[in-house]
């Protein structure tokens, strides 16, 4: 009987609420060049763009919804009697929709921006701009609250001691090839650790690998885990 579960997801679980990802062939990063709307020096060359495409992102959320995936991640919460804990490598607010509550969002949050004057960190869900004002301390200083290529994700301590001691780490819906996230199997020593994905990499250093769509696997494993 597991403890403490860690859940690693990525693109491929919102993929299937229909929300376009970065790095399929005809992704995102197909349309728009990484280097001139994800990284500190295409804000800092042009604001406005970046403000722009996440802006268009961010739009993009009233028109999805929470998947099968999702709401069996949040039923987990709810029903398991030990410790767990999603990581999501996916900007989007599904799985907080779905009733998540113990996630972290390590590469950040498309429905809050950070203020680079002050910190301020709020909720945001309509558009942001060069001439939006931060609320609370009223500079013309306000970025997307995500991480750029370039920065470091974020709450890399908690996730490290978190992976340090849990008994089972899952992964789902990501590649597995991008770190630090591609090294969170080995950090995960002392647990069992199961993939599900479309297409496991015959290579995979997960002792277990389930294919298929997130939408179909992930309520199958959480049947399993809460009645072994």
């Amino acid at each position: 009987m597991f403890r403490r579960i860690v859940i690693l997801t990525g693109a491929g679980i919102s993929q299937e609420s229909g929300l376009h990802t970065f790095r399929d062939p005809d992704g995102l990063w197909s349309r728009v060049r990484i280097e001139d709307v994800a990284t500190p020096a295409a804000f800092a060359r042009d604001a406005a763009r970046v403000h722009g495409f996440y802006n268009a992102r961010r739009a993009q959320l009233a028109s999805v919804h929470p998947n099968a995936a999702h709401v069996a991640l949040a039923r987990l919460e709810r029903e398991f009697g030990g410790d767990l804990l999603v990581l999501t490598q996916n900007i989007d607010d599904l799985h907080e929709r779905a009733g998540s509550t113990k996630l972290l969002h390590m590469h950040g949050e498309l429905r809050r921006v950070r203020c680079t004057a002050c910190g301020n960190n709020p909720r945001w869900d309509g558009d942001t701009g060069t001439d939006v004002p931060c609320p609370a301390c009223g500079q013309h200083a306000l970025r997307p609250d995500v991480v750029w290529f370039g920065e470091m994700p974020l709450h890399m301590e908690a996730i490290e001691a978190a992976l340090a001691v849990c008994d089972l780490f899952v992964s789902i819906g990501t590649s597995g090839t991008v770190y630090p996230a591609a090294g969170f199997v080995d950090a995960a020593r002392r647990a069992q650790t199961i993939e599900l994905d479309l297409a496991p990499d015959p290579a995979s250093r997960f002792e277990r690998s389930i294919e298929g769509f997130a939408t179909n696997t992930v309520p199958h494993l959480v049947d399993e885990l809460l009645h072994p």
